[in-house]
């Protein structure tokens, strides 16, 4: 019988027939913790008198990044500190940090065919390159620093056909914004979202990104896309080693199939307070008070030129806050490169260095008792920006960016016809 993209890096990596239902102990290619997530792993680990694996260790601190407060300090110092301890050279300090995720990519960690781990729930991001990549648990962390594997049970696939091609200010954030809408939050609970079809070809890399991301948001374990000509020139320069990637077979088992047309869909927007309630971004009107474009789901350069071509000669409506984080030194790097600062600084906006803050609450973007914000993040949970009396509307780039301009969820189109 046929196999599944989770199906056939699974058995590669345990060195087992593996199928769906079946438990299996896997070689870990790399396993990542944060500055939130890391010092409850390295405690942990402290209590094994193990010897780590460190080429397998990667230590980003992106959540608090540069320090807010004196937790946030003693968190960042504990990473640093037993990163200087046990020798682990894959530690990026403030200045070549960025949002984990990001950084996973820029520096060539993640690739095709690979078992990735790490101690942040939307570590599914690099299953847009072709890698079976999950969330897991800080102790579980801890463990595989000691013995480089862990167990896995082997989940079973939902089968996502594309065909067409995404219309106008359309992207990977519409795309799995309405699959969540249709399939809801536990959709795929401890399943994998395998893409393909014709359409597949048409998506680019950072929308398979932002896809892979938001897999989590629907129970998934995984989001994987196939390897192609696209994902092999994305990663060509910066990945580490050698990889082989993984396909699905013809007679592959799915326990769904799902299918659409991307030139069908229009741009989204989830309301509060769940990703499951996406609708179109047509006659939303919702009055907000910020908009944010950033993190790990939404803060790469293509989202951040998407956002410019959006802005360039308008101006950040009167009362409005646009907060602009790229997610990356790589990408903020770019951003300069290529004129985008001063569009947006010409526009109003406000720039930051790489950070998760705003994301999860933290800070840099924290929303008082009432506001509303529309954002590129991944998540809208009660209070996930700041005050439970708060509300997040969750969009892509284009919609973000419109919305800033306007003062309301809008999209491109409908600055333009005004």
């Amino acid at each position: 019988m046929g196999k599944t993209i989770a199906e056939k890096i699974l058995s590669a990596r345990s060195g087992k027939d593996a199928y769906a239902g079946q438990i299996v102990e896997a070689e870990v290619d790399y396993v990542m913790v944060n500055d939130v997530t890391g010092p409850i792993a390295f405690r942990e680990f402290d209590t094994l008198s193990a010897v780590p694996k460190r080429e397998k260790i990667v230590l980003i601190p992106d959540h608090y990044i540069p320090n807010k407060d004196v937790a946030s300090a003693e968190q960042a110092k504990e990473m640093r500190e037993f990163a200087k301890r046990h020798k682990i050279s894959n530690y990026f300090e403030v200045g070549k940090s960025g949002v984990c995720h990001q950084m996973m990519m820029d520096e060539g960690f993640a690739a095709p065919g690979r078992l990735i781990v790490g101690a942040d729930s939307h570590t599914c991001t690099y299953g847009g390159l072709n890698a079976f990549s999950t969330g897991i648990g800080s102790t579980e962390a801890a463990a595989v620093f000691a013995t480089g594997k862990l167990w896995f049970k082997v989940p079973e696939t939902i089968k996502v056909e594309l065909t067409g091609s995404f219309g106008r200010y359309v992207g990977g954030k519409d795309l799995i914004i309405k699959i969540i809408t249709d399939i809801g939050v536990d959709g795929a609970n401890y399943k994998a979202l395998e893409f393909s079809g014709t359409g597949v070809k048409n998506v680019p890399v950072a929308d398979r990104l932002t896809i892979a991301n938001m897999a989590i948001e629907a129970g998934a374990k995984a989001g994987i896309f196939p390897c192609d000509d696209l994902t092999r020139e994305y990663i060509k320069g910066t990945v580490k080693g050698t990889y082989e990637a993984a396909d699905a077979d013809a007679d592959a088992k799915y326990s769904l199939v799902l299918k659409y047309d991307l030139s069908k869909l229009e741009p989204m927007v989830a309301f509060p307070h769940l990703p499951e309630n996406g609708r179109p971004v047509k006659g939303s009107e919702v009055k907000i008070d910020q908009a944010y474009l950033g993190s790990c789901t939404n803060g790469r350069i293509e989202d951040m030129r998407i956002a410019a071509e959006v802005v360039k000669g308008r101006k950040v409506a009167d009362g409005i806050r646009f907060i602009i984080v790229p997610a990356s030194p790589r990408v903020y790097r770019q951003m300069l490169d290529e004129g985008l600062f001063q569009i947006f600084l010409d526009a109003g906006a406000f720039i930051s260095g790489p950070t998760c803050g705003a994301c999860l609450g933290g800070y840099m973007g924290i929303l008082a008792d009432g506001e509303r914000a529309v954002s590129s993040t991944n998540r809208n949970f009660i209070g996930r920006m700041g005050h439970k009396g708060s509300e997040v509307y969750l969009a892509g780039p284009a919609v973000v960016a419109a919305s800033a301009v306007s003062g309301r969820i809008c999209t491109p189109d409908d600055l333009e016809a005004v």
